[in-house]
């Protein structure tokens, strides 16, 4: 599953407490099947002085949330879209399942 979301991709969230926000990939944890969405699910968390430019304080992050619970937005036909994959050439590409289009960036 984990394979099918990359870094970059638009997402929205389809359930739980932040369902229907959407917001662009930061980075993909596959072996807990987690992705960091920005400005999606922010926590504070509160940060010890590390440097001038890392305050110290309560700060707000993003926290992971479970692949289960988000679906990627093709950037060719604006939907959420379910992603298949297919070998082009010597290539193995993502495509959306909706349009027939690639959805890599």
């Amino acid at each position: 599953m984990a394979r099918k979301i990359k870094k970059g991709d638009q997402i929205i969230v389809i359930s739980g407490d932040e369902k229907g926000k959407m917001g662009k990939v930061i980075k993909v944890f596959p072996e807990e099947n987690k992705v960091l969405i920005e400005k999606v699910n922010i926590v504070k968390k509160h940060e010890r002085f590390r440097s001038p430019q890392e305050p110290s304080g309560i700060v707000d992050k993003e926290a992971p949330i479970h692949i289960s619970n988000v679906a990627i937005i093709c950037p060719n036909c604006g939907e959420r879209a379910k992603v298949g994959f297919r070998i082009e050439g010597e290539r193995k590409i993502r495509y959306c399942k909706k349009c027939d289009q690639s959805v890599e960036t």
